[in-house]
């Protein structure tokens, strides 16, 4: 099994705080690193937590507030200090090119790689991302401005060949693979041996999605459905609704029926307002709605 694994480099929202970073993480699949969101100090928790920038593969921007993006600038030439000549993708909505090329054009021509921005879709569900590990989607939120929630999804591996069964039907090498990937096989008698006879399952596809910044919107459940972990911002708490109404975010309860709806396996709560020194509140009024939700914070690894 590949590894697949979620670090959380920040989880706090626009105020910034002593407590947490803006937000950001970090998707690491198969040792190759996916970052989400680049909040002010992100190249700084890398650091912090060991993720090396040499690994880091593309980036996805959530959408164009500055606690989701004032750490770009710093990142990329970091990255061209260090020497990478690799492309870097970056994907965000269309407007990212006038945060992007100011910068860029002062400091481009000094770059070491090449950055291609890439436009997210801001109204649809689509394939953003494809490798022989993993797809990647991005969906829309309910934000202010335009904004994607991302549904990293392992591809299907192929099916388990018993090793019994090679023996018994003396299946030569160079048909196994064909058989991992669904094939019946043929023996020396002629006798048609069914897949499902030589092979088990493939364990199930592993999925997580990343909701942040959004307000309450049942629309998103069927992207996120059955996810084996949600991240979903949970800026105020259900005393706050009001609040969070007014400026497009959530509380955490309302992330917990989200989960709820969605049938997701684990929930990880996140992008806290500045107005809470202490968190339990908010993951006590989660758990009320779904017990196995989980608080974000810097330096979390998840392993799904």
């Amino acid at each position: 099994m590949i590894k697949f694994q979620v670090t959380i480099l920040g989880c706090g929202s626009a105020m910034p705080t002593t407590l947490h970073n803006p937000s950001s993480q970090l998707v690491d699949v198969n040792e190759k690193l996916f970052m989400i969101d680049c909040g002010e100090g992100t190249q700084l928790q890398m650091r912090k937590y060991k993720a090396r920038m040499s690994k880091l593969h593309s980036i996805f921007i959530s959408h164009l507030h500055g606690d989701h993006v004032f750490g770009l600038p710093g990142l990329l030439a970091t990255l061209s200090l260090l020497g990478r000549t690799a492309d870097l993708n970056i994907y965000a909505h269309k407007e990212m090119d006038l945060f992007l090329d100011p910068f860029i054009k002062y400091f481009g021509n000094q770059f070491s790689y090449k950055i291609n921005l890439i436009p997210l879709e801001p109204h649809n569900f689509q394939q953003i991302f494809e490798n022989n590990s993993i797809r990647v989607f991005s969906f829309p939120l309910k934000h202010r401005i335009f904004t994607n929630g991302f549904l990293f999804e392992e591809k299907e591996s192929p099916r388990h060949i018993k090793r019994e069964m090679i023996d018994f039907y003396n299946i030569p090498f160079r048909q196994i693979r064909d058989i991992k990937l669904g094939a019946d096989f043929v023996d020396g008698d002629g006798k048609l041996i069914k897949n499902e006879i030589l092979t088990t399952p493939p364990a199930p596809s592993r999925k997580y999605a990343y909701c942040s910044d959004t307000a309450y919107s049942p629309e998103i459940i069927p992207f996120i459905r059955n996810v084996d972990v949600l991240y979903h911002e949970a800026t105020f708490a259900e005393a706050d609704a009001v609040r969070a109404q007014e400026t497009f975010h959530s509380t955490a309860r309302q992330a917990a029926e989200i989960a709820r709806a969605a049938n997701v396996k684990k929930l990880i709560i996140g992008h806290f307002s500045s107005r809470y020194t202490e968190l339990t509140r908010l993951l006590d009024e989660a758990r009320s709605v779904f017990e196995n939700t989980h608080l974000a914070v810097e330096g979390l690894k998840i392993e799904l």
